[in-house]
């Protein structure tokens, strides 16, 4: 189980309180300046909190070695760079540095070429890809390491529909095989189509925690972003319908 009690950061985050379980996907959702990224770079054990503290089965991340931690979380931010002109496989096979020497993992590295449509493009310099490309690239890096946790902040943003519903595919797989999976969405369909469970984040604090349904619901809709909206559709196909807007004459 990954946790956050109370987590507090100056600005940020103000005592969020949630328990992650795996074989899910969550996914957060907010208005801009939320703290949805500041909630995941602390649930990746990459940002310390003020106050409160992330867990991982009940060691807190503070504490916990950097490779063990590694290897349990893989961590995507929403705007990865890439430091070196390397070959595709070669940014990917960095996933597998938590596991030294012993762990190259040739196979797993092949695995997320192929996941993420890249094999073809495996000798390629990352700075011949195009933005997609190099957001695939970045996701297969996080995949090759076989993280029982992924977190991944906007991963759909740069990529294509095709690209997103493959990589919204590779993720319930993930999750069916026993991962947890917790992503930073602003498409609010993808979220209530896709995920099993949607917090919604409004100025640092929690204020919905349930099923897409219960979440990202009419009043949720009309508090936190402002809009009246409602669910048009069946389960797994849903899309929002607005009301229109009454301009004053």
């Amino acid at each position: 189980m990954l946790e956050a009690r109370d987590l507090t950061l100056a600005g940020r985050l103000e005592n969020v309180s949630v328990s992650l379980q795996p074989g899910a996907i969550t996914a957060i959702c907010g208005p801009n300046g939320a703290g949805k990224s500041t909630l995941l770079a602390c649930l990746a054990g990459l940002l310390p909190p003020g106050g409160g503290a992330a867990l991982l089965d009940g060691d807190t991340l503070d504490g916990m070695e950097a490779r063990r931690r590694a290897r349990a979380i893989g961590y995507l931010p929403q705007e990865g760079r890439i430091a070196w002109d390397v070959a595709v496989r070669s940014l990917v096979a960095l996933g597998r540095l938590p596991y030294g020497r012993g762990g190259s993992g040739s196979d797993a590295v092949e695995r997320a070429l192929v996941e993420m449509s890249l094999e073809t493009l495996a000798d390629r310099p990352v700075s011949r890809l195009s933005g997609g490309e190099k957001a695939r690239a970045l996701l297969a890096r996080v995949f090759a390491g076989e993280p029982r946790w992924i977190l991944a902040d906007e991963p759909l943003a740069a990529l294509d529909l095709s690209h997103q519903l493959a990589l919204l595919g590779s993720l319930r797989q993930r999750a069916q095989g026993g991962a947890g999976v917790v992503i930073v969405l602003h498409d609010l369909s993808l979220a209530m189509n896709h995920a099993d469970r949607v917090v919604v984040l409004e100025r640092g604090r929690v204020v919905a925690d349930g099923s897409p349904e219960q979440a990202l619901g009419p009043q949720v809709l009309r508090s936190v972003w402002g809009v009246d909206a409602h669910w048009l559709g069946e389960d797994g196909s849903r899309a929002l319908a607005f009301a229109p807007h009454v301009q004053d004459v």
